[in-house]
């Protein structure tokens, strides 16, 4: 299974998301061709209700423990309550720019 299914099971069975979606975002980054190491989340979901941003990404950190531990790199989170997220409409969700995209060493 690749790292992104793995990290949408995960968030899937836990979360129980109405909108998830899970990008591979390595490639953008200062790392051998192929690695899942980069990856921006951006899940809606119900469990949010009344959570601040701070205990939302603690809560997927719990979640996704093993592969932070191990795999992962880096994780840009986007997390909102279905209120939240329909009054985003048009915003473009991006990820910062890696410092040392570019050149692998």
């Amino acid at each position: 299974m690749m790292m992104r299914e793995q990290i949408e099971a995960k968030l899937k069975a836990a979360f129980e998301p109405l909108i998830l979606e899970v990008v591979d975002e390595s490639y953008r980054h200062n790392v051998p061709a192929g690695s899942e190491s980069h990856f921006k989340v951006v899940l809606v979901s119900d469990r949010f209700t009344g959570e601040r941003f701070l205990n939302r990404h603690r809560m997927i950190y719990g979640t996704l423990a093993d592969e932070l531990s191990s795999t992962i790199h880096a994780l840009a989170l986007h997390t909102y309550t279905l209120k939240e997220w329909e009054g985003l409409q048009d915003t473009l969700l991006t990820s910062p720019a890696c410092r040392g995209a570019g050149s692998i060493a």
